[in-house]
């Protein structure tokens, strides 16, 4: 009996040990080899990655190729991309040719197409705004699996990279409003917080989401008056219930905006839609009916525009006046402060590229990882974003459809 039960047992632990193995074989990884280019836009500051950021990579495995000067803007010398482990290149050419995943923080100019090569991944912003079909072409013809800062979602439906960078956005746009109403930048000379005996300025800003929520803070921070507005009745709720009733909420019709543009010296457009193109709320008719000297802060100009009057300007060039009223409409508002915003986009990157070791493919990380599967925005060369795909009118698939069929 012993004898029989010893037997039972080496039989079992032989068993489970050849199950064992045969479970856990190890898998193969992608060997990843990322770019960091330097952004040749002069407007654009920021960088991916920080060299902190850089060094975690290569401590997992990832080799990291960064162009010379990629993080100047930023003041992160070349010197401490080469202490963290980055192997630096002057050569686009040599960066993008021997990289399979690019990760950079604008979409890619005229001159960086040609650099792409069939296969390879891209991780960077997309600006539904300003679209050029002629790249989104380019992706379909070779094959680059494409994904948008804006489009990486969370299972809980957060949008962590679009949250980041909204909350400096939304500070961002506070202090840029109190600069533009100075009288010697053509404002009206009000200031923001006012003093004893003098109101501040009155704010409208224009969507209750985070550009708003940080927006409305800074300014109630300074001493303003501000109202917020938006079309969704249990969002104005959650703000006054956060601000403990210290803002004026109302919804976003003709009427509330047409009473609020006469009277306020700033307004704010914040509205930031999940994954699409908006059209202008405020009309030139409101906007002309403002106070001279007063101020627009477009947030949305990414994305489309929050005001018919708005167009597309630069941090060299960054304001314009029309109807009395000074404009600014800077897509990559938090470039103005690069290094903040390049720290803040490497921690929110940093999960994300950490589980492209994770898998064998570009095809099994898009299966495994809901959030990268969400941002893809061209795969197996079809659009795979259906609000682009409207924009561009090329061939649109879903990607779970894509997956399914390998």
């Amino acid at each position: 009996m012993g004898y029989s039960g010893d037997i039972g047992g080496i039989e079992y632990e032989l068993g489970a040990k050849t199950l064992e193995r045969w479970l856990i074989k190890p898998e193969k990884k992608m060997n990843v080899s990322l770019g960091i280019p330097r952004e040749p836009a002069n407007d654009e500051r920021r960088v991916a990655l920080s060299p902190a950021g850089v060094k975690i990579l290569v401590e997992n495995g990832v080799r990291v190729v960064v162009e010379n000067g990629a993080g100047l803007a930023s003041n992160f010398p070349d010197e401490e991309y080469a202490e963290a482990g980055g192997q630096l290149t002057d050569s686009p050419q040599d960066l993008y040719g021997n990289a399979n995943v690019i990760v950079k923080v604008s979409p890619p100019r005229l001159e960086e197409m040609p650099l792409f090569k069939p296969g390879q991944m891209l991780i960077s912003a997309l600006h539904l705004g300003s679209v050029s079909n002629s790249m989104i072409k380019m992706f379909l013809e070779k094959n680059v699996t494409a994904i948008g800062f804006e489009f990486i979602e969370t299972r809980d439906g957060e949008l962590p990279i679009v949250r980041t960078l909204s909350e400096i956005a939304g500070s961002l746009a506070i202090q840029t409003a109190a600069k533009y109403l100075e009288t010697g930048y053509g404002g009206s000379g009000i200031l923001l917080g006012g003093i004893a005996g003098v109101p501040p300025a009155h704010i409208t800003i224009i969507g209750a989401g985070t550009v708003g929520m940080f927006a409305a803070q800074d300014a109630l921070g300074l001493g303003a008056q501000v109202t917020v507005i938006d079309k969704e009745i249990n969002r104005l709720r959650r703000f006054e219930a956060f601000f403990n009733r210290h803002i004026v909420t109302a919804i976003a019709n003709d009427h509330y905006i047409s009473e609020l543009a006469r009277i306020s010296d700033v307004m704010i457009g914040a509205l930031s839609p999940k994954q699409k193109l908006i059209n202008p709320i405020v009309s030139e008719e409101v906007v002309r009916t403002m106070r001279p000297g007063s101020v627009i802060i477009d947030v949305s100009i990414d994305q489309g525009a929050c005001f018919a009057t708005s167009r597309h300007t630069t941090h060299t060039n960054p304001t314009f006046v029309k109807h009395g009223v000074t404009h600014y409409c800077v897509p990559n508002v938090p470039s103005a402060v690069a290094r903040t915003a390049s720290f803040a986009l490497t921690n929110t990157l940093l999960p994300f590229l950490m589980k492209l070791t994770a898998h064998e493919t570009i095809t099994d990380i898009l299966w495994n990882s809901h959030s990268l599967r969400k941002g893809a925005y061209t795969f197996k060369g079809y659009v795979t974003q259906k609000p682009l795909a409207e924009i561009t009118s090329l061939p649109y698939r879903e990607i779970d459809m894509l997956l399914a069929t390998g």
